[in-house]
């Protein structure tokens, strides 16, 4: 294990920034997921702290030690990417083995490795055939495995479920969370897929841009996201951010509906963003009116998208209700859950309950 710390780390490509003036400090044994959407700088870094891409300022610690001149052989981490980038001629001993073998570690050592690694990920039975005849999660098991054999630092994940079917996916985010639990071992995870962040994390880096916007736990960018960025990406389905001004009542949106928000902050006519999650809006007679213009029924869930007057919400409620596409309904909160943002810079205000 060891700790990795990032400062004023910055990138470009020609005259294109890509990372822009980065600060993370990373813990022995931490989780950490680096989320964003593409072209958010997530990967290059991931890529700069491996030493397969230089680093134009600032300063990468492995450790303790300062990496910036280091080759990646030389900085004690292992990576897992996305296309798995297994040998296709080797079988799965082989490929687990093939690190090993280059480091010429004595042959004792390298079937320990092997035989540790391959019971961990439950590999046994396939250890003499080839990356073909393996399924795509086999495939990635044996990628991780590869990492594992090593015994690194610190693991670094390159979007390494992408390829993989949704029910798949969700399988591995669990296997690869019990195999840190397991080796308790420094983790940078790389995603596009908040949902991953979300369940997978210790810490989450949120980046867009190539600057980190918020970094926290899991719980901490959902329930007090800092900006509009932020509050917009993280969550599924995506808060409903409006367009608010401060009135008597509370907000009133740039369509006319009327939000209660006792204790709202800021002078009336003042100009703020409102964000509400979509399980925070519930069915209330009294609330604003809307008409329901599509209706998706989980089983557990029912999803709305409505239109309030030319306002569009989304509202996942945690029964299920009769309702059709074109019916009335009315829909309520409680300001409790209200985020308030400034108009004009996105960052957050802190509420007055």
């Amino acid at each position: 294990m060891a700790t990795v710390n990032i400062q004023d780390a910055f990138k470009s490509f020609g005259t294109t920034p890509v990372i822009r003036g980065v600060n993370i400090d990373i813990q022995n044994g931490e989780f950490v997921v680096l989320v964003g959407p593409s072209g958010c700088g997530k990967s290059t870094l991931l890529r700069m702290i491996a030493g397969l891409e230089s680093i134009d300022a600032g300063e990468i610690r492995i450790g303790g030690r300062r990496v910036n001149g280091l080759l990646p052989k030389e900085r004690d981490i292992a990576m897992v990417f996305q296309n798995y980038a297994l040998y296709p001629h080797l079988t799965v001993a082989e490929n687990l083995a093939f690190s090993l073998k280059l480091s010429k570690a004595p042959k004792p050592e390298i079937e320990a490795a092997v035989a540790r690694a391959a019971k961990i990920l439950g590999l046994e039975q396939l250890l003499t055939r080839r990356p073909k005849q393996l399924s795509g999660g086999q495939r990635q098991r044996v990628a991780m495995g590869r990492a594992i054999v090593r015994d690194p630092q610190v693991f670094l994940f390159d979007e390494p479920l992408s390829n993989l079917d949704a029910k798949l996916r969700v399988q591995m985010r669990a296997e690869i969370r019990e195999l840190h639990q397991r080796l308790k071992a420094t983790t940078i995870y790389v995603t596009h897929d908040q949902i991953e962040a979300m369940t997978m994390a210790d810490k989450i880096v949120a980046m867009h841009d190539g600057i980190v916007e918020q970094v926290g736990t899991p719980l901490e960018l959902f329930d007090r996201p800092r900006n509009v960025f932020v509050a917009a990406f993280i969550g599924s389905p995506s808060m409903n951010l409006l367009s608010v001004k401060v009135n008597g009542q509370g907000v009133v949106d740039d369509n006319g509906n009327q939000w209660a928000f006792p204790g709202v902050p800021g002078t009336n006519g003042q100009a703020l963003t409102l964000g509400v999650r979509p399980e925070h809006l519930r069915l209330e007679p009294s609330g604003v009116e809307a008409r329901a213009l599509v209706v998706e029924s989980t089983g557990s869930e029912t999803h709305l998208i409505v239109d309030a007057a030319g306002t569009k919400l989304t509202c996942v409620l945690r029964e299920r209700v009769n309702v059709r596409p074109g019916d009335v309904v009315h829909l309520g909160a409680d300001s409790a859950h209200f985020h308030l943002f400034r108009a004009d810079s996105g960052e957050r205000i802190e509420p007055v309950h």
